[in-house]
C-alpha cells in the first residue's frame, strides 16, 4: 500500500468553539505533518494515519488570546508542545467516505476520536522549490471532521457570565484538511533538490 506524507504548507486543523453564548469563535493550525498509509483500491485493513501538530502553532488573529489559549489554562504547550493522532482503525463507509477511529492526545491527554474522512482525489502536481519545478509528483487530498469535549482533555477553564452561561463551550468541531505526497516522489524530488 502507498504511503503519503504530510505537505506541512497545504494541511491545516480548524477548530470551532462556542463563545460567549453567542457567536463562535475559529481557530487554525498550520503546518500539520504526517502520513497517510491509503491506496483507494485496497482494503482498508492496512490504511493508517498520523498526525502530528505544534500546540504553539495555535492562531486565532487575538495575540492576547492565543497566548492564553498556549498557557496552562487550556493547551499548556509549554508542557505538552505536541497535539497527536494514531488511527487504530480506518474503514470504508461509502464510495470516498471513511470513518478513522484512533487515539487523540492534548495536554498529555489520550481518548479515542472518530474521524468522518472523505477522499478528495489523486492527481499529478508540480512541486517548485527555489524557482525549479522538481516535479510532477503525486497529490492526494483528505477533508475529515470530528467533534470533541475539551474537558475530556484536561482543558477545563472558563468564566461564568449573568444569567448562567459560560465564556468558552465545551464541544469543539474540529475540521482537518490534507494535502500528502507520495512518500516514493518526495524521496526523489529531496534527491534531486
Amino acid at each position: 500500500m502507498a504511503k503519503w506524507i504530510f505537505e506541512p504548507g497545504h494541511s491545516a486543523a480548524e477548530f470551532v468553539v462556542r463563545h460567549m453564548m453567542v457567536s463562535h469563535m475559529r481557530g487554525l493550525f498550520k503546518n500539520v505533518h504526517g502520513s497517510i498509509v491509503f491506496d483507494l483500491d485496497a482494503p482498508t485493513d492496512t490504511a493508517a494515519v498520523e498526525a502530528t501538530i505544534d500546540a504553539a502553532a495555535i492562531w486565532t488573529g487575538d495575540d492576547a488570546r492565543d497566548a492564553h489559549l498556549r498557557g496552562p489554562d487550556f493547551l499548556d504547550a509549554e508542557n505538552h508542545p505536541v497535539i497527536a493522532f494514531v488511527s487504530r482503525e480506518v474503514q470504508r463507509v461509502g464510495e470516498t467516505d471513511f470513518r478513522v477511529s484512533g487515539d487523540l492526545s492534548i495536554r498529555g491527554v489520550t481518548r479515542p476520536v472518530e474521524l468522518k474522512a472523505r477522499y478528495l482525489g489523486r492527481w499529478q502536481c508540480p512541486y517548485w522549490e527555489g524557482g525549479k519545478d522538481l516535479g510532477p509528483v503525486s497529490r492526494i487530498g483528505f477533508t475529515a471532521t470530528a467533534t470533541i469535549n475539551r474537558h475530556d482533555f484536561g482543558v477545563n477553564w472558563n468564566a461564568p457570565m449573568e444569567k448562567g452561561g459560560v465564556v468558552v463551550g465545551a464541544e469543539v468541531a474540529i475540521t482537518l484538511d490534507v494535502e500528502a505526497i507520495l512518500e516514493s516522489d518526495m524521496k526523489r524530488v529531496a534527491a534531486s533538490a
